[in-house]
């Protein structure tokens, strides 16, 4: 290939502002890697968890239940149970006087819903970032573009001649940048779309447990469920 043409010679030839575009995406591409690398890789442990939230409830009692859902402090599964069971304590140990003013059925609710609502947000950082760099790179690298052809005309005009081999070097080698916002847009917004799917599933998961586990600390029983009921998530105190 000639070297006189390619990613190479775009460089070499560009000025201050091309390569900051450059610089620029090429740290959206490695963050917006990072994120999905790492989120998927939580993304599966999570699922992997929520796959033994079944067991929980053929445990003898509540300890045992809670040993069938592991040791992992990180497990939002195993935290949420936690949470019920102190909100529980808390609610049976208070004094009279403000016990009187309480409703054990939302104050396990609002405690659920907190958990919830902090894996929540856990589960969602990072994605503004694959978002932004979706929505932003392409236009990064088409600024690119047009900063270098207006250069590459620029030296064409001053060089007093517009042959077809003179505009079709630097102009096509300016649209280089488009083509590179592109490559790390698509990626990010493939990347946005799975993990929020991803993610949609595991808070399903989450919520009908928080409503099994709300039923079972109120009434001292879990729920029946079957095939054709679906699990409302539980509302927000």
């Amino acid at each position: 290939m000639n070297s006189q043409f390619g990613l190479a010679n775009v460089w070499n030839q560009g000025d201050i502002v091309t390569r900051a575009v450059a610089f620029l995406l090429l740290a959206m591409s490695v963050a917006s890697w990072l994120v999905i690398i790492i989120k998927t890789l939580d993304l599966i442990k999570y699922k992997k968890i929520a796959k033994t939230v079944e067991d929980f409830w053929h445990g003898e009692d509540f300890t045992a239940g809670l040993a069938r859902l592991g040791a992992d402090p990180a497990s939002p599964f195993r935290q949420l149970a936690l949470e019920g069971r102190e909100a529980t304590l808390h609610h049976h140990n208070t004094k009279a006087q403000l016990h009187n003013t309480l409703d054990m059925s939302d104050w396990v609710t609002r405690t659920l819903r907190n958990a919830i609502d902090e894996f929540t947000a856990k589960l969602q950082s990072g994605l503004a970032i694959l978002a932004s760099v979706g929505s932003t790179a392409p236009f990064v690298g088409l600024f690119g573009t047009v900063w270098g052809i207006y250069h590459a005309l620029l030296s064409i005009g001053t060089a007093g001649q517009a042959t077809i081999d003179q505009v079709a070097g630097p102009v096509g080698e300016s649209l280089i940048m488009t083509a590179l916002g592109l490559a790390v847009a698509i990626p990010a917004v493939l990347g946005y779309n799975a993990l929020v799917r991803g993610n949609k599933g595991v808070l399903q998961k989450l919520n009908r447990f928080a409503h099994d586990l709300h039923a079972y600390f109120v009434t001292g029983a879990r729920v029946g469920s079957s095939g054709s009921v679906n699990v409302v998530p539980m509302k927000k105190a």
